[in-house]
């Protein structure tokens, strides 16, 4: 299976979350990756990104409306807009907060579900909401695969044990070996393994 998007989600801890699992990637052609991190909606534009960037090998941008999605890209929603996945595109919405998110991580996998099916990936990291739950349990039921960081390795493990109470996870793993995981399933299908 070849795969397109890797939609992550993360809340409080996320930051120190996103960034490990960013370092934890080795070099390789990776899908596009796109994150809604929760943040105040007073966030300085490109704070995030500048942070973020200090671990990914691959550039970090904060999304703009319709912009195109290429693979190595880490893809970032800005403060207090939902980012939402099209086939080959991504588009900003401030339509209301979901679970008082805006960025909503249920709002970016469902579209990721809707517009990738099985080639979507959804990693559900840190967070004190269940925000994140309903959408990786629908990028499971379109084929796609669930990811799960082990609430017991996340600084808040509120969002993770929602998200598995919402659906049958392909995995759940430290955070540590989210991206052994992670390339496992892109860059060597059939070798993936928990």
């Amino acid at each position: 299976m070849t795969y397109e998007v890797i939609g992550v989600g993360a809340s409080w801890g996320g930051l120190h979350a996103v960034g490990r699992l960013l370092e934890s990637l080795p070099e390789a052609a990776w899908p596009a990756i796109v994150l809604a991190q929760h943040r105040s909606p007073s966030s300085r534009p490109g704070e995030l990104e500048r942070l973020l960037q200090r671990h990914s090998r691959g550039p970090v941008v904060e999304v703009a409306d319709k912009d195109a999605i290429e693979p190595g890209r880490v893809y970032v929603a800005p403060p207090d807009y939902h980012l939402l996945v099209e086939p080959g595109w991504l588009s900003l919405s401030i339509d209301a907060r979901v679970q008082y998110a805006r960025p909503s991580i249920d709002v970016l996998f469902e579209s990721i579900a809707d517009a990738y099916r099985a080639r979507a990936i959804g990693v559900v990291l840190t967070g004190a909401s269940a925000d994140g739950a309903a959408g990786l349990a629908r990028i499971k039921a379109r084929g796609g695969v669930a990811l799960v960081q082990d609430p017991g390795t996340a600084e808040r493990g509120e969002m993770p044990r929602a998200a598995i109470d919402a659906t049958h996870a392909d995995a759940v793993l430290p955070l540590e070996e989210i991206g052994r995981f992670l390339y496992g399933l892109c860059c060597l299908p059939g070798e993936a393994t928990a």
